[in-house]
């Protein structure tokens, strides 16, 4: 199994794109390989795609997280390259895109005031807008899946636990902290903590996370030795000092945590 981030910045980056990434499961063939998790804030999500490997029309099993611009407005564009394609006749299929009740909604809604009716009309029948509850498991590529609220206090917001093969787990917490009475069930045990940290924790009080409903690298790299998670995956940064987030992100996630620290690139892929 293998992630490839086709973003890794916040809300309000300039270097980067914002993070949503691609799970690939080598195993599997054709369309069957792909989970796309979220698409950043709009239509550079086609140049990310492209430029990491991929085509978009692959993408064919995709979770959209919640409704901060920085995750839904790609999706848009998604919505509207697959219809369109549909019309054409150009796009074989069908597709889903999962995510809790609201965003659902939120997407179904937006998409068909801006899209035209010939696209329209594929929303339902070969494009698949799915609805899932909290605790909710499907199988997805062959995979099981559960999706689980996180808690949000900002914008209903769901994460996921992937199982890969041989029973290995990713947990997904969102962008947001880790919140122990909606998440531990999902993320003790899990071989993967994918993870938000905005900042360092030596410049907190430039990039202000906490105001922000948001982690340090430190406070990261404590949760995961606290829940003993082997794998750590950071993502969701500021922007400032690019060149040296690698190195920096690293060493201060190190100082807290004794297992392995991953602190991604844009379209960089990693093996799981």
């Amino acid at each position: 199994m293998k992630i490839t981030m086709l973003g890794t910045g916040n809300a309000l980056v300039s270097e980067v794109y914002n993070t949503c990434y691609v799970l690939t499961d080598e195993e599997k063939q054709g369309t069957e390989k792909y989970f796309m998790v979220d698409a950043g804030g709009g239509g550079q999500i086609v140049h990310q795609l492209k430029y990491a490997g991929f085509n978009w029309m692959d993408m064919r099993e995709i979770f959209l997280t919640h409704k901060h611009i920085d995750h839904f407005t790609g999706m848009i564009w998604m919505v509207r390259l697959i219809t369109q394609n549909m019309k054409s006749g150009k796009y074989e299929g069908e597709a889903n895109i999962y995510g809790h009740k609201e965003v659902i909604e939120l997407l179904d809604d937006i998409s068909r005031k801006l899209l035209q009716p010939g696209q329209v009309k594929f929303i339902g029948d070969r494009l698949h807008l799915i609805p899932v509850e909290d605790g909710e498991t499907r199988v997805i590529n062959g995979h099981k899946v559960t999706f689980f609220d996180i808690g949000s206090t900002k914008a209903k917001q769901f994460g996921y636990l992937y199982e890969m093969s041989e029973g290995r787990k990713i947990c997904c917490c969102g962008d947001e902290p880790y919140n122990a009475a909606f998440e531990e069930k999902y993320a003790k045990g899990a071989d993967w903590l994918l993870h938000e940290a905005f900042c360092l924790y030596e410049e907190r009080d430039s990039f202000h996370p906490y105001e922000k409903h948001h982690s340090t690298v430190k406070d990261a790299a404590e949760l995961a030795q606290s829940l003993q998670v082997p794998n750590l995956l950071l993502y969701h940064t500021e922007d400032k000092n690019i060149a040296r987030r690698k190195e920096l992100y690293t060493a201060e996630a190190q100082a807290s945590y004794t297992g392995h620290v991953v602190v991604p690139e844009d379209l960089e892929t990693i093996e799981l």
